[in-house]
């Protein structure tokens, strides 16, 4: 129950975002009414759940290609291939979307918890990182 309010509030969010977007030129402004937030219905009820820890984006000038997997060996160059589960294709109008609503979510995470450090290697225990050296 949980999860599918989680996943409303990400698709009302994205859809908020889209609708309020505002027209770049000033002719444009005065054209266009204010917006109303739209609030977009979802079934999510066969949709599968995956976690992965590795992602890579590659594309067309049409699409993009987003594949994830997970990483066994997250710190460091992996042994062996990572096995890509997920591959989602959006056009670049949908990934833009994308692009804002994860910047949202994560500047409000990064708002109650603190910055994300994205490095490993600052992020690992301080005695792994002189074992290391």
């Amino acid at each position: 129950m949980a999860d599918e309010n989680s996943n409303d509030s990400v698709e009302a969010e994205s859809a908020t975002a889209t609708a309020t977007a505002e027209p770049t030129s000033p002719a444009a402004k005065a054209q266009t009414p204010p917006q109303q937030p739209v609030q977009v219905q979802v079934e999510d009820k066969e949709a599968l759940a995956t976690y992965a820890n590795f992602c890579r984006v590659t594309g067309s000038p049409e699409e993009l290609i987003i594949d994830f997997g997970l990483n066994p060996q997250p710190i460091g160059v992996p042994k062996e291939a990572i096995q890509v589960k997920q591959r989602i294709i959006v056009n670049f109008f949908t990934a833009k979307r994308l692009l804002a609503a994860l910047q949202m979510s994560v500047a409000r995470h990064e708002s109650v918890f603190g910055v994300l450090e994205t490095d490993i290697n600052k992020r690992v225990r301080p005695g792994l990182q002189q074992q290391q050296k």
